[in-house]
């Protein structure tokens, strides 16, 4: 049976639960609204096949609805989601897709789009507390491209940081381009939400966490410091086009740089990175093992 097929007599299926539910038209839900309260992260758009999974999976976050796009191929992974959210008690809903379209906020969402609670946020005090012993902390500095942000947090997950520091302010926060780039490694992740990067070094540094800033024209490779776990590191990451504060870098427990041998001047923000969070991470488990 095409998926075509097997989605029509799906939704057909669930048509009397969806009159039940007297939810407002998708297209209408407030939810929709991309605004962001002084501690909130965002998050409540995740687009992308992988990264809905992952929300369903996870299973920390009530999940209101998931759209699928009418007539799409069938494969394992949208197996998975319709099982999930069967299994999480959550509305599929199925939609031509010019309408689709029309609730995406991403250019790449695949087919699938769910609507769910923000992210929870966290102070600076719970991200060191809920980490337990050995915290590895990602503090972002303005970075203010949505892919940039989604591939970092990509990487910090895989790398094991237990949470992420980000600005209220000049900064991108969880969009729902940032959660199709992250691949549902947001859903593993405690955020902290503040109001100055540099106040939350100081309060890091306070709590005994070495704080390392990473800029290419620090004299002192990251390759040359040593960490051991389980000693509390926190990693700073500058933004885009200007990288870290000046206040933020004097804040730091230490400056490094990633080791270039190339020409060009620098390394993109999410490419340096994944080469930082890395290197952070085998100083911190030699042996190779994350977990």
């Amino acid at each position: 049976m095409r998926r075509s097929d097997r989605t029509s007599a799906r939704t057909l299926r669930r048509a009397p639960a969806q009159a039940v539910s007297g939810r407002r038209p998708v297209s209408r839900d407030p939810r929709t609204t991309q605004s962001w309260n002084d501690n909130e992260i965002g998050g409540e758009q995740v687009e992308g096949r992988r990264s809905v999974l992952e929300l369903l999976s996870a299973g920390k976050r009530k999940v209101y609805e998931v759209l699928l796009e009418e007539g799409m191929e069938a494969s394992p992974i949208l197996d998975a989601i319709e099982k999930m959210a069967a299994k999480r008690h959550v509305r599929v809903i199925n939609m031509p897709p010019a309408k689709l379209d029309r609730e995406a906020r991403s250019h790449s969402h695949q087919g699938v789009i769910a609507k769910a609670t923000p992210l929870d946020t966290y102070t600076i005090d719970d991200l060191v507390m809920k980490a337990g012993s050995a915290p590895f902390i990602v503090v972002l500095d303005s970075i203010t491209d949505p892919h940039n942000l989604g591939s970092i947090l990509r990487s910090a997950e895989c790398a094991g940081a237990t949470g992420v520091v980000i600005p209220r302010h000049r900064s991108a926060h969880v969009s729902a381009t940032a959660t199709k780039v992250a691949s549902g490694a947001i859903e593993h992740l405690d955020f902290a939400v503040v109001g100055g990067i540099p106040t939350a070094i100081l309060e890091l540094d306070k709590l005994g966490v070495t704080v390392i800033g990473l800029d290419p024209s620090a004299p002192r490779s990251l390759y040359d410091i040593p960490i051991h776990a389980p000693e509390p590191v926190a990693l700073v990451l500058g933004s885009e086009e200007k990288g870290m504060s000046a206040l933020s870098k004097k804040r730091c427990s230490m400056m490094a740089s990633l080791p270039q041998v190339g020409r060009i001047a620098s390394l993109n923000v999410s490419a340096a990175a994944a080469i930082a969070l890395y290197r952070v991470a085998h100083l911190r488990y030699p042996g190779g093992h994350l977990n």
